[in-house]
């Protein structure tokens, strides 16, 4: 499809003439490879976002609000995004615009009383975690990296990372919002809307926090966030991090009343007794299983690997026929990544015995491996940043999460022997994915306030420029979703198939849709949106991620 040359220079009028384009060129590196995250499968599937009509670059609340306005006046579909790490991000449709939120990129203010920032589309973790720790704060920082948007984790998606336990997701700390509404007009949301500035999300009267972001959140498919107030945690650290070390194993000298300890445990029954004291206690700062994303048999080797800058990944085959790393690996098999920290040596202290009587009372040690200088300082910095995402794709250059085991950490704590060994024996019998020893579960020991559920995804690494390769990886993910249903592990967050993709391959089909979230626990919910999408966005300018359900008569 092609804008019309009167549609397009209404829009530049808004935006001005470098702001905005049309050509197939520009268009395409706003597209990817069709999938529910950010992770694809080569280029051998037909399925892809489309291109659209333009991309556009707003520097303005009302440079959005009159952009949405012309798209309700054209019947144009629009869609933002800021760093775009999910395909969620990107447009469904042909006859649809790109907002691409980059121009707004400003921290607004930092309220170190009340402890919270507002932000612009295109603050990233990092940036705004920098400036949080100079006044003795801290920001969660997602689990897809310190690369992302703050605003859309807040605003838009689930808003996950390993300090949720200590400091909530991102999602549960949205403040105030300014939302343009899919009909353009602006919403400011709770304490904001009142005129008292952005402390508060709530308000006055009836909330509407669930029609905003809900669990989930609507992935810019209902409206644009354009402002949002997040709360912000405490960070007892020092005001800036020291680094040192070479690229790529930064470290972070250890500051004082901080430290990083791999807890390990005999049982899975152990780890999760583990998880639940640390949710009475309240003693970690940061609680994640994370190197386990390398894999059970391969991870004692990569953090070898990873955190000395005169090796490669040439020398693994070696590293794992070292005895000492073995034994090292052998040691972590069951265990997951916790930073403990105090504002005081006391509190430190204080928190350092419970973490012991933890141990004893679970039969759990600490990893030696994790004790050494080394590699316990480049964890440090790794953990608080997330700044190596670039590692889930270090292996082949591409990766895909199964199983999912959602709920309460008991509940994947009975489930994940039994995924990894089903994963290992698939690893053994087929090549086209890496054999990490089955077990690759990655996740953060709460992504919620003081703790409670919890999301296992099994790192499966494959060449995505290879399609056997990626034919394999593709049937790996049907069998573990098939393996999950039997075994009533709940729903399994690889790839399922494309069958029910529509023609296109933008999303599935409208009856395959329906027939989904009519089985869903709570259909309702689906029906409510629905009346509220047609009272807010009438053209339906929206895409399939807001999921809705017509009412029956």
């Amino acid at each position: 499809m092609k804008m019309s040359k009167e549609v397009y220079q209404a829009f530049e009028s808004i935006v001005g003439a470098k702001n905005i384009s049309d050509d197939p060129a520009v268009l395409d590196t706003y597209t990817t490879p069709l999938h529910q995250s950010q992770n694809h499968y080569g280029p051998y599937y037909g399925h892809s976002t489309p291109r659209g009509l333009a991309v556009l670059l707003p520097g303005s609340t009302e440079e959005v609000q009159n952009i949405v306005r012309l798209c309700n006046k054209y019947k144009i579909k629009f869609k933002a995004g800021s760093t775009f790490w999910s395909s969620m991000a990107n447009i469904s449709d042909d006859n649809a615009i790109t907002l691409d939120m980059r121009r707004m990129n400003r921290i607004l203010e930092i309220n170190v009383n009340n402890r919270y920032a507002v932000v612009e589309p295109y603050v990233i973790g990092s940036t705004l975690q920098a400036e949080a720790m100079k006044v003795g704060l801290n920001t969660t920082i997602v689990g897809a990296g310190s690369s992302c948007s703050i605003l859309a984790g807040t605003s838009s998606w689930a808003g996950a990372g390993p300090t949720g336990i200590s400091q909530g997701s991102l999602g549960e700390n949205l403040l105030a919002a300014e939302w343009v509404m899919p009909d353009g007009e602006v919403i400011k949301t709770g304490s904001l809307g009142s005129g008292n500035g952005w402390f508060c999300g709530e308000g006055p009267g009836p909330s509407i926090r669930g029609m905003f972001r809900g669990g989930l959140g609507t992935t810019g498919a209902f409206g644009v966030c354009t402002k949002v107030a997040v709360r912000l945690g405490h960070w007892p650290g020092p005001r800036t991090l020291k680094n040192t070390g070479t690229v790529p194993a930064y470290q972070a000298d250890m500051p004082e009343h901080i430290t990083v300890i791999t807890m390990c445990f005999p049982s899975w029954k152990g780890w999760a007794d583990a998880a639940n004291m640390l949710f009475r206690s309240e003693v970690a700062y940061l609680a994640h299983r994370q190197f386990n994303f390398l894999g059970r048999a391969l991870k004692g080797a990569m953090l070898k690997i990873l955190t000395d800058p005169d090796r490669t990944l040439s020398d693994l085959e070696k590293l794992l026929e070292d005895p000492k790393i073995k034994e090292q690996t052998a040691e972590m098999k069951i265990e997951f990544q916790m930073i403990v920290a105090g504002f005081t040596k006391r509190e430190f202290e204080y928190k350092m015995k419970i973490v012991d009587k933890i141990l004893a009372d679970t039969g759990g040690w600490k990893a030696s491996l994790t004790e050494e200088p080394q590699v316990k300082n480049w964890i440090l910095l790794y953990l608080l940043r997330l700044g190596h995402k670039n590692l889930n794709f270090v292996f082949c250059g591409g990766y895909e999460g199964c199983f999912g085991l959602n709920g309460h950490t008991d509940f994947g704590a009975r489930h994940v022997e039994a995924a990894a060994e089903f994963k290992l024996k698939w690893e053994q019998e087929h090549t086209e994915i890496v054999n990490a020893g089955g077990d690759s579960a990655m996740l953060s020991i709460s992504p919620m306030g003081g703790g409670g559920g919890a999301g296992w995804e099994f790192f499966t690494c494959f060449d995505s420029n290879d399609k056997a390769s990626t034919d394999g990886a593709r049937a790996f993910h049907a069998a573990t979703g098939k393996f999950s249903g039997e075994n009533k592990m709940g729903p399994c967050m690889g790839i399922q198939c494309t069958d029910n993709r529509d023609p296109q391959g933008y999303a599935v089909t409208k009856e395959v849709h329906e027939g989904m979230l009519s089985k869903a626990a709570q259909p309702a919910a689906f029906q409510y949106q629905w009346k509220i999408r047609e009272a807010f966005n009438p053209n339906h300018l929206g895409d399939y991620y807001y999921r809705v359900l017509e009412p029956k008569a």
